[in-house]
């Protein structure tokens, strides 16, 4: 998949998961994208060892079931990056 896939994918994938996560993200646009290609390496790689039964690192493709596998794996990343960040109220 060439670069400029990967920024289109990126940036609708986190955006659409910004949207739908709960509470307020920051980041910007640069925060955006990131967020968008980490969640197409998350979401490929759980939907290949859901459908496969292998762990492999794959990404999903500039499609519709792409961008769903995407928004899926953006949105486990920004749980994940919550939880281990989140601080104890004192």
């Amino acid at each position: 998949m060439n670069i400029l896939a990967w920024i289109v994918l990126g940036l609708i994938a986190g955006a659409i998961a910004k949207a739908l996560y709960p509470g307020h993200q920051g980041g910007g646009i640069l925060g955006t994208l990131i967020l968008g290609v980490i969640g197409a390496f998350v979401g490929g790689s759980l939907y290949n060892l859901l459908t496969t039964g292998t762990l492999s690192l794959t990404a999903a493709g500039l499609s519709i079931g792409g961008i769903i596998v995407a928004i899926i794996g953006a949105m486990i990343a920004l749980f994940i990056y919550y939880a281990a960040t989140r601080r104890s109220a004192l």
